[in-house]
């Protein structure tokens, strides 16, 4: 198992982590003994959003006797009333809500303090203007809550928390299929049918918010990186083509500020699935062939990272370099940290002798040698 850090919080997370949503739907023993062998294929970092009992009992079982080994998102505003998961910034029911994640998780700290699902900006001003976000903000000065993150599906709100400068790490839903639609205060919207004018490549609103997570040193847990499954099965996938697992995971790894992404699983089998990416070829994480060969799809143009353009004859890392040459056109003025970033790259855009090698092999016809040439005058090497 590889490890990232996870932002400003310094966390070492597995880059493949655990989504404990499907937990309830099984014996409890069995349960735990899906999360403990999560573990033993080195899983460290599992999500409780959900306020049910029976789920956090599970986590908090299992995580007995070695809570160091796990990093909790532990959820604030989702609450359990009359055996139904209701959001809330009502302290009446957000506050003992999150007592009892702490009595049930059998732990008197939570890693990462997640301000619970905001998609909306009436939400969003109500959760951060009061006594809700006072809470939060009393967790983390006592240390129960170690980092504030959050966790939404709308770039516009993630933009909005990365600006607020409190907000450590963020919990984003991504996959191919919903980095193409525009933003939106309603999820199930992002579910909908999707035709050929909605697949225009990825959305400019949601490339900013992972250029600007990736600037500001926010880090990214991913959520929903299947598209509810759709993405797998060919007659459910806006692209027409089915994914595997393997090629998904890297999508949501090769997005910029992406740490770990969380997965749901019901048995061991589909545990060795995700954890294989860690072993898996280049051909086989290989996502950007599938979208260049669906039927719907308009990626034309646009660099998604994939590291297809390797290998290069003086070993430029073709992909980082436009990763950087991205982050740095987007400002009016190249932020220093993404100038300290590219200048560490062992070999830059300056070394590129122009023989468009690279350029044979992008799925997406990007013009890689000019923006070689581009990112080297930028950057001045």
């Amino acid at each position: 198992m590889k490890y990232r850090t996870l932002g400003k919080t310094g966390l070492k997370v597995s880059e493949i982590g655990f989504g404990g949503e499907w937990l309830e739907r099984h014996e409890e023993e069995e349960s735990i003994e899906l999360l403990k062998y999560a573990a033993e294929k080195g899983i460290n970092i599992v999500d409780c959003w959900m306020p049910d009992p029976k789920s956090r009992d599970i986590i908090g079982k299992t995580m007995e006797g070695n809570r160091d080994s796990w990093y909790v998102q532990g959820h604030i505003g989702s609450t359990y009333q009359n055996g139904q998961y209701v959001r809330t910034r009502d302290l009446n029911h957000v506050r003992p809500a999150f007592e009892d994640l702490l009595k049930r998780l059998r732990t008197d700290h939570i890693d990462l303090g997640m301000i619970h699902y905001i998609d909306s900006m009436e939400d969003w001003n109500n959760a951060m203007n009061g006594e809700f976000i006072d809470y939060v903000h009393r967790l983390h000065d006592e240390g129960i809550i170690r980092h504030i993150g959050l966790s939404t599906h709308n770039p516009v709100i993630g933009k909005l928390a990365v600006e607020a400068g409190f907000i450590e790490m963020i919990l984003f839903s991504i996959n191919p299929a919903f980095d193409m639609r525009p933003a939106t205060e309603e999820l199930e919207s992002m579910f909908g049918g999707y035709d050929e004018d909605q697949l225009s490549g990825i959305d400019p609103e949601r490339a900013r918010f992972y250029q600007m997570c990736e600037e500001e040193n926010v880090g990214l847990t991913v959520m929903k990186g299947f598209f509810g499954g759709a993405l797998l099965d060919k007659d459910r996938s806006p692209f027409g083509v089915a994914f595997t697992p393997v090629q998904l995971i890297h999508y949501a790894l090769t997005r910029p500020g992406v740490s770990s992404i969380l997965c749901g699983y019901d048995t061991k089998e589909q545990v060795d699935a995700a954890v294989s990416y860690e072993d898996a070829s280049d051909d086989e994480k290989d996502y950007a062939s599938v979208i260049a060969n669906a039927p719907l799809h308009s990626y034309t143009g646009q660099c998604t990272y994939c590291g297809h353009c390797k290998p290069c004859p003086k070993d430029i890392d073709i992909a980082m370099v436009n990763k950087f040459y991205d982050l740095a056109t987007v400002q009016e003025k190249v932020p220093q940290s993404v100038v300290e970033h590219y200048k560490s790259l062992k070999h830059t855009a300056a070394e590129c002798i122009g023989c468009k090698s690279c350029e044979s092999r992008c799925p997406f016809g990007v013009k890689i040698a000019g923006r070689m040439v581009k990112a080297s005058a930028l950057f001045g090497c």
